[in-house]
């Protein structure tokens, strides 16, 4: 890898061109000699914090085979860097870039608290779990600066509705007082995405995410807190981390994690081009062979878009995946069971407090 030419702290190595604008833009050579000449630093590769006011915070997830009904995101973009992110073609519809703008342009919705109260508030709503986050991760370094997520869950909490997490963030622990008063009432399940026990490999694929060690201790701090855990391995990505699945299942059990998921790297709209340029930056003597076997997944391509099937993949290297899989669970989690969140206390408490008749 050339350090001179990598961009240290960041997940993707460019900004590739978005699809929905008439315009691309490049970096000439003679622009970088001319900032040289200069002195100048030709990118400050600096996090911006945009504030964005949508009408509305809660969306209704259509995809079949995501495993939730309703999602919200206080932020759009994520600072993590991750650079398997599905997340990233999002990004495109607010008009910027899938890569680097994806973790250095950060939108910031600023009334997120507000309209989830209303949401929570409107008469025809049933309580139904909302997932924080579907999309970006809801404890990236920007909730250090906005809370946004510590004020929802008191949101929730006010209105008993029910309630999942998503983080591989271990700022998680900071809102570990009312993640316990939402538990009293079977209101929280948290999932801790855990990729490789490789601080190297984490490293390069999540540069700005918390360590493993304190994901780790994440799950027993939470999971001693009698709040439910679910582990994601996700992604597997063959020729990276497809070697580590029972590894890493028995890490996240044996600091209490009563499930686990996973899912097959699949490299979406940009994220082909993103990753592609990333690895033969990163990882150059393997980057053949680990797009190849992604390939072998997908029928030849890097990427699957048929519901059921894409997340899975198909053909020899996923079926040994899977095989992997289903052994780790049952050699760690035969007699483990996720509970079901409870529905039912949201109705009388519309108000935000006990309706006593």
């Amino acid at each position: 890898m050339n350090s001179n030419s990598f961009l240290k702290g960041r997940g993707a190595q460019q900004n590739t061109n978005n699809k929905f604008s008439a315009y691309s833009y490049e970096t000439r050579d003679d622009f970088l000699e001319f900032c040289r000449l200069e002195g100048e630093t030709a990118d400050a590769n600096k996090t911006q914090y945009i504030p964005i006011f949508p009408k509305t915070i809660v969306n209704k997830v259509t995809s079949p085979d995501v495993g939730m009904s309703y999602s919200m995101n206080m932020y759009q973009g994520c600072e993590h860097g991750c650079i398997y992110c599905y997340a990233r073609n999002a990004h495109e519809f607010w008009g910027y870039s899938a890569g680097l703008d994806f973790e250095r342009k950060i939108l910031v919705k600023h009334d997120a608290p507000k309209l989830l109260e209303e949401k929570l508030k409107s008469k025809r709503w049933k309580a139904c779990t909302i997932v924080l986050s579907g999309n970006t991760d809801c404890y990236q370094p920007a909730e250090q600066e906005f809370q946004l997520t510590r004020k929802c869950l008191e949101v929730f909490l006010k209105y008993r509705h029910p309630v999942g997490i998503i983080t591989k963030n271990a700022l998680i622990l900071r809102d570990l007082d009312i993640l316990k008063e939402l538990n009293v009432h079977g209101l929280i399940g948290i999932n801790i995405s855990v990729t490789s026990l490789s601080e190297e490999t984490r490293r390069i694929l999540e540069p700005r995410t918390t360590t493993i060690k304190k994901r780790l201790e994440a799950i027993r701090v939470l999971s001693e807190a009698g709040i439910p855990v679910n582990a994601m391995l996700a992604p597997i990505i063959p020729g990276i981390n497809s070697h580590e699945i029972l590894s890493l299942a028995k890490a996240v059990t044996e600091n209490g994690a009563l499930s686990m998921a996973f899912t097959i790297v699949r490299l979406n709209g940009a994220l082909g081009e993103i990753f592609t340029d990333w690895i033969k930056k990163t990882l150059p003597d393997k980057a053949d062979k680990v797009l190849h076997q992604i390939q072998e997944c997908h029928g030849g391509t890097l990427n699957d878009s048929r519901f059921g099937v894409r997340s899975r993949g198909e053909g020899k290297i996923a079926t040994q995946i899977h095989d992997m899989v289903s052994l780790a669970k049952h050699l760690y989690f035969k007699d483990k069971k996720f509970p079901k969140l409870n529905t039912k206390l949201h109705e009388p408490f519309k108000d935000g407090q006990m309706k006593l008749f």
